[in-house]
């Protein structure tokens, strides 16, 4: 089964073969690199731009406005934030405009811890990102999700945010990607560039096919009674672990994969509360205007009657940065024991 990574750099081909990508930039992506994380090795429209953020984003606007379709990367989220102004620009084009004006492009970014990156790569975009009106905003936990929302990304009339959670870019899926080869030794000998000089490696690409994964519509991982617990990204799979560990205790917990940040897939949500009269929002950004409280809010206003227990937040800390410390970066944001308990507290806990 493909990696996360992989499935990227999969998506991206087909989307450079069938759906009109242009360009794909950003710092190190083409040769010789391929990416930090090698998800743009051999893709035959990466290219190499300066060490500069804002020119990335402003350059794929330009790209977008005049008719391409771009894919920026930016090399890990924690410095996209001085780009804040551009990413707003391009989130209001087309409410600017009235619909005048469209602006195709799409933007990936690693987000999130599970890479000892200490202060400087261990950020979360997740809430900030949600604070910038005009964009689809959305995070995969899988590599098949990975590679059908991307290529659901690369064919919208205006931007889209992919976040990719950084400890999961090399773990492996439990689905084959449409196409894909079934054997790992074979697909990595066929896309993986060999270690070395790579200025002339070419990959041979699968025949992957089309699959979409409708930005806006979330996932039920696994059914549940008891309690709903809502996750993304690197904290997604530790719910799915934690429900298993607690189904030895008597508690049902129902895991539902957000997929996309916005739009949300509010339905779903919705209606496993009124199952369950529980909620656990789970993501590993700080805890202070995370985007889960967002969630609880709205579960409180619109479904509090349906409640059997207050919703709660289980999220990273308040903290400025993460530590290159084991230690501390396992204290910063959820671990799985720290989701075991939310999840197991709140199932007990009586009306």
């Amino acid at each position: 089964m493909a990696s996360m990574a992989q499935a990227i750099r999969l998506a991206l081909h087909y989307a450079e073969d069938h759906l009109g990508v242009t360009d794909v930039l950003g710092e190190d992506v083409g040769l010789p690199l391929g990416g930090v994380f090698t998800a743009t090795q051999g893709l035959k429209t990466a290219w190499n731009s300066p060490l500069d953020e804002r020119g990335i984003i402003g350059c794929a606007i330009g790209l977008a406005l005049a008719g391409q379709r771009p894919v920026a990367e930016i090399q890990f989220c924690d410095y996209i934030y001085n780009t804040i102004d551009l990413l707003k620009l391009a989130g209001n084009t087309c409410w600017a405009s009235n619909g005048d004006w469209n602006v195709p492009m799409v933007v990936r970014t690693p987000v999130g811890s599970g890479i000892r990156g200490s202060i400087y790569h261990s950020h979360s975009f997740d809430a900030t990102m949600t604070h910038i009106p005009g964009w689809k905003i959305v995070m995969p936990s899988t590599p098949l999700d990975a590679y059908g929302l991307l290529l659901s990304a690369c064919q919208d009339r205006n931007p889209v945010m992919v976040l990719e959670p950084k400890a999961l870019l090399r773990m492996k899926g439990e689905e084959l990607i449409p196409g894909e080869p079934g054997d790992d030794r074979v697909l990595s000998k066929m896309i993986d560039a060999p270690l070395g000089d790579r200025m002339q490696w070419k990959p041979q690409w699968p025949d992957v096919q089309a699959y979409t994964v409708p930005i806006g519509q979330g996932k039920l991982v696994r059914p549940g009674t008891d309690l709903t617990v809502v996750s993304y990204g690197r904290t997604l799979p530790l719910s799915v672990k934690a429900a298993q560990a607690l189904e030895s205790e008597g508690i049902s917990a129902e895991v539902i994969d957000l997929r996309s940040l916005w739009p949300y897939d509010w339905e779903m949500i919705r209606e496993s509360v009124k199952k369950t009269g529980r909620a656990l929002y789970v993501n590993e950004d700080t805890e202070v205007t995370n985007f889960g409280e967002h969630l609880v809010r709205r579960t409180v206003e619109e479904l509090f009657y349906e409640l059997l227990a207050p919703p709660r937040l289980l999220a990273g800390k308040f903290l400025p940065g993460i530590g290159l410390a084991d230690p501390l970066e396992m204290a910063s944001v959820p671990q799985l024991p720290d989701v075991t308990e939310a999840m197991r507290a709140l199932a007990r806990e009586q009306p």
